[in-house]
């Protein structure tokens, strides 16, 4: 019998031990695509070691998809040197032609003859640009891909994946700590996020969404709404930090409509959208910007099973709090 007990003694203290040598949550931060990134990990890995593999995400990604650095694959691409798609373009453009169809058009990556001429490319913005003359080279029917080659109807045509790039990264990253056995993790790349399992405290990840006022330039500042997340990727696009105001007076914001040509403004101020991947969140938010309040809302009530939205709209009357349209079901 003093047998037993002994044994069960020493597999009680076996499983106190290895509880006790638990992996400690490590915080990574760094600059990653223009941006800052933010990592939040359970590992028993140096931080200096995953800083390093981000890195190399990182450098991966801008030589693909970058339209600010005119040696990567995609700025080829638009300057008609290559039509070659490495797998990182080919991943984008199939899931900005599923966005596409589901926007009805309010989604469309051939967006960048616009974009550039508003001055949110890379390019010289145009104080008049002539928007019927750009419109001739925007729309999804004027790309294809065969045999893994883009196939322009005009050499114009021109493509920008600022939309979901940074979305699609976030997931590189994400299944990066997966691949190195991570659990349980938050990537945030520029405020768009994609978190597993639990915080240091046990418990669903807590993401912040600003308050879409203008000025408030700086993340987490000015909060409206804290969201729990697990398994789950969150983005939010907004008009309230990327504008300007041209020579009449009017405000000129970066969501581009692709159907009109014409800059977005809407009563939509922002929209968070919460999705399993982070590059279909990233997409979808910039397409339900693109839409306008009342498109959006319709569409995001029938994805409602699917995807789930938190839009912040102006407020009815000077004074009163934003109208809020959600689907959380918090």
């Amino acid at each position: 019998m003093k047998k037993v007990r002994f044994a069960v003694v020493a597999l009680v203290a076996l499983v106190a031990a290895g509880c006790a040598k638990q992996s400690e949550y490590i915080t990574v931060d760094g600059a990653m695509l223009g941006t800052t990134f933010h990592i939040v990990a359970q590992t028993d890995k140096p931080a200096a070691l995953l800083f390093g593999k981000v890195m190399e995400v990182d450098a991966e990604a801008k030589r693909s998809m970058s339209i600010f650095d005119p040696s990567s694959q995609l700025s080829r691409i638009n300057r008609g040197e290559s039509d070659s798609l490495d797998v990182h373009l080919l991943r984008n453009i199939a899931v900005a032609e599923r966005i596409h169809a589901i926007s009805g058009g309010a989604y469309d990556i051939t967006v960048k003859p616009l974009t550039e001429a508003y001055g949110f490319a890379a390019g010289r913005r145009v104080e008049q640009p002539n928007i019927d003359s750009l419109l001739q080279f925007v729309g999804f029917d004027k790309v294809r891909v065969v045999d893994g080659r883009l196939v322009k109807s005009d050499a114009r045509v021109q493509l920008d994946l600022n939309s979901l790039a940074k979305g699609y990264t976030v997931d590189l990253v994400a299944d990066l700590l997966e691949r190195e056995g991570i659990e349980n993790y938050i990537v945030e790349v520029g405020g768009e996020i994609r978190c597993r399992g639990v915080n240091g405290r046990g418990e669903a990840w807590r993401v912040g969404v600003d308050a879409p006022i203008e000025g408030n330039d700086t993340p987490g500042k000015h909060r409206q709404h804290i969201i729990s997340l697990c398994d789950r990727s969150l983005a939010t696009s907004g008009n309230y930090r990327r504008f300007y105001t041209d020579a009449d007076g009017r405000k000129v914001v970066h969501t581009i409509n692709p159907r009109t040509g014409l800059s977005c403004t809407s009563a939509l101020l922002s929209a968070t959208v919460v999705s399993s991947k982070c590059i279909e969140a990233d997409a979808m938010a910039t397409m339900f910007m693109a839409m306008g309040e009342a498109e959006a809302i319709s569409l995001a009530a029938q994805m409602r099973d699917s995807v789930q939205v938190y839009f912040v709209l102006a407020p009815r009357a000077e004074g009163e709090p934003f109208e809020i349209f959600s689907t959380l079901g918090e």
